[in-house]
């Protein structure tokens, strides 16, 4: 593919098979030494595909490790392949003429203006926007982020001539933006003690172990049985987990988790966990598979929906595996934890989940003294 525009009919399942062409990487990093060796303008015989393969996957850190993980790269990848194609399909909705398009690249042609009626299309009359309605605040800051960022860096490498990052709509999202994913302990042991009366042990384990531990749907999907590790100092067990941005962190498992987890793998026919193999996942679906995170979500969803149970009938979403992240954070700092501490243990360098805690326990009413309204309060 020698350029994103001279493909007739191409597909967004084409573009983003050759934008997750990461083998592609190592022939890019050697031109570039080539053309650094030679004194010649970097990225100058590159094409919109080789900066997008080459933005997502170039190396910055000693440690790879330290690099864009896995699911960041397919998350870019997704958005990218996304951004491109939606400006070819809809070039004249964004005032764009793509039989003029200089040196037969899609992103040397674009001006700011573009940007502007990209990102306002996308917000307003998008296909998606029109099947689904709109996309939420935090998905819309997210798009921007990931483009802007990219549109970023073909101007600082020289390739674009035009600042186009600077053509975006700020996108702010408030605090009202947000989904209410608050979860009480309240929730949780409701749940956990109808799993257990329904002897859901599947169920059971998987909520014992998210509302306990914090993690991520991602990181849950992700756990191997060698994540399962043993301290022989305290004689207890703990995961090893590598989370979001590379940042690795201990979570303690108390022992009657453990033995949910033990129950999980008899249940789903897995070996005992002295007796697994260490790459091979902790917990399974049905089919003795990884959880993907989209099936992870959607099974959790649909199981606790089937249950109809009155305690959630006023809420108007799906419960999700990140609702009990959320509850992590609530029972923690029920439990009298320092912020800072349910923090870390989140892998968050700051705290949302609790602001509304803190809303309600720092307001004026509790400082007001009864005297002072006659005993009214």
């Amino acid at each position: 593919m020698n350029s994103i525009l001279n493909v007739n009919d191409l597909s967004l399942q084409t573009l983003k098979k050759e934008v997750a062409n990461r083998s592609m990487t190592a022939e890019l990093q050697n031109r570039l030494d080539i053309a650094e060796k030679n004194h010649s303008t970097l990225y100058s015989d590159f094409n919109d595909l080789n900066m997008i393969v080459w933005y997502i996957n170039k190396r910055e850190h000693l440690n790879p490790e330290h690099d864009r993980n896995e699911r960041t790269k397919q998350e870019y990848e997704r958005e990218l392949a996304m951004f491109v194609h939606q400006l070819l399909i809809y070039s004249l909705e964004m005032d764009l003429d793509i039989e003029k398009v200089q040196d037969n690249s899609l992103f040397k042609s674009l001006q700011p203006r573009h940007i502007r009626k990209y990102q306002d299309w996308l917000a307003t009359s998008s296909p998606h926007v029109k099947q689904k309605g709109p996309y939420s605040p935090a998905t819309l800051a997210r798009k921007t982020t990931i483009i802007k960022s990219f549109l970023a860096f073909l101007y600082e490498s020289k390739y674009n001539q035009e600042i186009l990052h600077t053509g975006f709509y700020n996108v702010k999202v408030r605090a009202d933006d947000r989904p209410n994913r608050d979860f009480s302990p309240l929730e949780v042991i409701k749940l956990l003690d109808t799993y257990k009366d329904m002897n859901h042990v599947v169920m059971f384990s998987i909520i014992h172990v998210l509302s306990t531990t914090g993690l991520r749907n991602e990181e849950f999907c992700r756990l191997n049985v060698g994540d399962l590790k043993l301290d022989y100092k305290t004689v207890s067990y703990y995961f090893d987990v590598l989370g979001k941005g590379n940042k690795r962190r201990q979570i303690p498992l108390k022992e009657k988790v453990v033995s949910s987890i033990q129950e999980f793998r008899k249940v789903r026919c897995l070996p005992p966990l002295d007796a697994g193999k260490l790459n091979e996942p902790l917990f399974t679906t049905g089919r003795c598979t990884r959880f993907s995170v989209s099936y992870f979500t959607q099974y959790i969803a649909k199981e606790i929906n089937s249950l109809a149970l009155p305690i959630f009938e006023t809420r108007n979403t799906n419960i999700t595996p990140h609702f009990f992240r959320h509850a992590f954070a609530i029972i923690s700092k029920m439990n009298g934890a320092d912020i800072y501490d349910i923090m870390r243990s989140l892998g968050h360098s700051k705290m949302i989940y609790l602001d509304k805690i803190f809303e309600k326990e720092r307001h004026a009413i509790h400082s007001w003294k009864p005297e002072l309204m006659k005993n009214y309060i």
